[in-house]
């Protein structure tokens, strides 16, 4: 296929196109620069490209980085939750750090509870690790910090909602899944999401981006944070009981799986084949969160996004879990249908969605979409869902689909990958990031997950029914499969004007 080539499992990339040895280049180093050099094409930004459909190739693909690393590992995210998956990942972090890998973990304040600072602080207490929070609150636990969101709210609710995994500064996973069983297809909720391994030039600047987070004045290393200062004697205790509980996951089911995933096997056979193509990292800056709620700037990833889907000229595909367009939305989408562009939008059903409230903010825009011709899909839930079994196959015990991955496909030619929803919080709240690849390639490929994920297996298309009101796939001309109490609550809160909280 044009745009591919076969690499080994020994990794990715020097920025640089003639290719020199150096015993000061790690192993990823050593993989991804000669094929860099010969898959540049004189063009510097070119970078290789595997796309990340299933939760079982993105924990992969990052368990893969962490055993290549020698020199960093930058994570950086909005949740990193210690269940099943997110204990493998801090095992062998940990490992990495033991053979003089620095590792930097910058994670959002939002869900940060008092159990799960203890945690984190643990893990700082690596001589070789560094955990920082972004924009955290001042007080931990407890009433002081309920009070704290009451009183300080403007600056709370303000949070940082990107995703990065970057390996010794040459290869980088960018995209919509968090660290947690959910997003790597496991336990009851099984979250659609899309990650891109990228691995090159584009690492350089997925590295700019981290450091630039890393250095900002909302990030607060942890010791900072109350009581939570390294224990020296918490640390080999704690590693024991991870040691214990990893090896006891080793030879489940999923970990079975793992081994058996598609990634898995094309590294085995020596047979991982990527798409290479310019790219680049779009990022908000993170002093976006200095500036009013709603303040517009061309430096921001929405600005700086815009561009590509106003110069569309056939097709635009929009894949957002929380898709909120708000009026200003539906024009911009009615405008692009009366240039005769096809806009077609996938979002999670009421069913199907983790946060109701958010379908009731976007509810109410349905049918002004459909009247501009725009084509509307809502995820099924698993137990509404598929017939047939799931072309991933990425499910262990799975019970639930909710829709997460966000990405957008221009004219089938370019397509970006990243963390940000359509709707007020991504844009006008949080702060995002996410990769755009011009690659016909890899857009075709995100536009075939976009089809299967809307296909009537998987999904309900709406539509305008009899009488002005609307009809799913199926027949139904209410909220499909949702219940009694979802409904009423989502068409009661669709009333108010909750959409700059949602």
């Amino acid at each position: 296929m044009p745009g591919k080539e076969t690499m080994i499992p020994r990794m990715p990339c020097a920025t640089r196109l003639r290719w020199e040895p150096s015993e000061d280049l790690t192993r990823l180093e050593q993989w991804i620069a000669p094929r860099v050099a010969a898959n540049g094409g004189g063009d510097p930004a070119r970078s290789a490209f595997r796309l990340l459909a299933t939760g079982l190739e993105a924990f992969v693909a990052r368990a893969v980085l962490i055993e290549l690393a020698e020199r960093t590992l930058d994570l950086q995210y909005y949740i990193f939750h210690p269940d099943k998956t997110g204990s493998l990942i801090v095992d062998r972090l940990i490992a990495a750090a033991d053979r003089g890998v620095r590792v930097r973990v910058l994670l959002d304040d939002w869900g940060t509870l008092e159990k799960k600072d203890e945690s984190v602080a643990g893990l700082d207490a690596h001589p070789n690790i560094e955990v920082r929070l972004f924009n955290p609150y001042t007080h931990r636990s407890g009433l002081y910090r309920f009070a704290e969101l009451l009183t300080s709210f403007a600056r709370v609710n303000r949070r940082m909602h990107n995703k990065q995994f970057i390996a010794d500064g040459i290869a980088t996973i960018l995209g919509g899944r968090n660290i947690g069983d959910e997003y790597f297809g496991v336990g009851e909720l099984d979250f659609q999401d899309v990650d891109v391994l990228g691995a090159g030039p584009i690492a350089r600047q997925s590295t700019t981006s981290f450091e630039t987070y890393w250095n900002s004045q909302f990030a607060v290393p942890i010791t900072q944070l109350g009581k939570f200062a390294p224990d020296p004697s918490f640390f080999p205790a704690a590693r024991t009981q991870l040691r214990d509980r990893c090896e006891s996951l080793s030879d489940s089911v999923y970990g079975r799986a793992l081994v058996e995933s598609h990634l898995a096997r094309d590294l085995r056979a020596d047979d991982l084949h990527v798409h290479w193509a310019a790219a680049r990292v779009i990022a908000d800056p993170p002093e976006k969160l200095t500036q009013p709620v709603g303040a517009r700037s061309e430096t921001y990833l929405g600005g700086q996004l815009s561009p590509y889907a106003r110069a569309a000229r056939a097709d635009l595909l929009v894949v957002s879990p929380y898709f909120v367009p708000g009026k200003a939305g539906v024009e911009f989408f009615g405008s692009r249908r009366q240039d005769g562009v096809s806009v077609s939008v996938l979002t999670n059903s009421l069913a199907a969605t983790d946060v109701w409230l958010v379908h009731a903010g976007y509810m109410k825009y349905r049918r002004p979409l459909l009247e501009q011709g725009v084509r509307l899909y809502e995820l099924r839930p698993e137990a509404a869902g598929a017939t047939r079994p799931r072309a991933s196959k990425a499910v262990i015990g799975s019970s639930r689909a909710s829709l997460h991955g966000k990405t957008f496909v221009f004219d089938r030619t370019s397509v970006f990958i990243g963390s940000v929803n359509l709707d007020p919080r991504s844009l006008d709240q949080n702060t995002e990031v996410g990769v755009l690849v011009t690659s016909a390639e890899l857009a075709g490929e995100v536009a075939a997950l976009f089809e299967r994920w809307s296909s009537p297996e998987l999904a309900y298309e709406v539509k305008r029914g009899a009488n002005g009101g609307l009809q799913w796939t199926g027949g139904y001309t209410d909220e499909p499969e949702a219940g009694f109490w979802r409904p009423l609550g989502a068409r009661l809160f669709s009333h108010l004007p909750i959409d700059s909280l949602i």
